[in-house]
């Protein structure tokens, strides 16, 4: 499957997540070479899930010119199964659910199962999440973790969470054969200053919208800057 094996064709390389509303926002990110187009209704805060329909329309549009995920929200652990075997069934590549301090095992463990090898968890920066929960997750089967901001409120993961904990986060999923990814506020500049921390993407949505607005349309010129910035950056050394 693309979204498997395009990352390990290259695993040392920093790719470019853009979260798109419609078909239309994933033909723009496409054309200006964002790596991972990421279904997402920024009406409904940080994970807010789009109707099935409007994902398959993004993975129709995207093909298999590029990587592409969707949110399938926040549900209850024990809703977590259903909420990725429909999302997972759109014909989306990874599937992002949000985890929550205290799920049980055994949920995340059957939602893993729902979407074999394309489940990504999404931790929350508010929530401190530690290098030290990377291990649990490899063993339920998850294909990556990701950290993002819950509250768009003005305060970006870099305000929250340090490069030492990113860095030790990162370095944590490398160790147990899991993507990582870094979001939450991201503008343009904040590229190259997480790149040393060598997650597998960095995503993003408001820094790349009109008037940084990620409840806007996404802004063509910012996103050609984005992917610009991240292909100027050195290449990043194996571990």
């Amino acid at each position: 499957m693309i979204f498997s094996k395009t990352f390990r064709d290259d695993p040392h390389a920093l790719r470019l997540l853009v979260s798109v509303r419609d078909a239309g926002e994933a033909a723009l990110a496409l054309a200006a070479g964002a790596d991972l187009i990421d279904a997402k209704d920024p009406e409904r805060g940080a994970l807010g899930a789009l109707p099935p329909e409007t994902v398959r329309a993004i993975a129709a549009r995207v093909g298999d010119r590029a990587l592409t995920s969707a949110v399938a929200g926040e549900p209850e652990p024990a809703a977590l199964p259903a909420a990725v075997r429909a999302m997972a069934g759109t014909g989306i590549g990874f599937v992002k659910v949000a985890l929550r301090p205290g799920c049980p095992p055994g949920a995340l463990t059957e939602a893993a199962g729902a979407a074999p090898g394309r489940l990504i968890a999404v931790l929350f920066a508010e929530d401190a999440p530690r290098a030290e929960a990377v291990p649990a997750l490899a063993a339920a089967g998850l294909a990556g973790a990701m950290i993002d901001t819950a509250s768009k409120d003005g305060r970006r993961l870099t305000d929250l969470l340090t490069p030492a904990d990113l860095a030790a986060f990162t370095e944590a999923c490398r160790a147990h054969g899991l993507l990582s990814g870094l979001a939450g506020s991201l503008r343009v500049s904040d590229i190259p200053v997480l790149a040393p921390v060598r997650p597998s993407y960095l995503g993003f949505r408001g820094g790349l919208c009109r008037a940084r607005d990620r409840r806007l349309g996404l802004d063509p010129e910012a996103l050609a800057e984005a992917v610009r910035t991240l292909r100027a950056l050195p290449a990043l050394e194996a571990a």
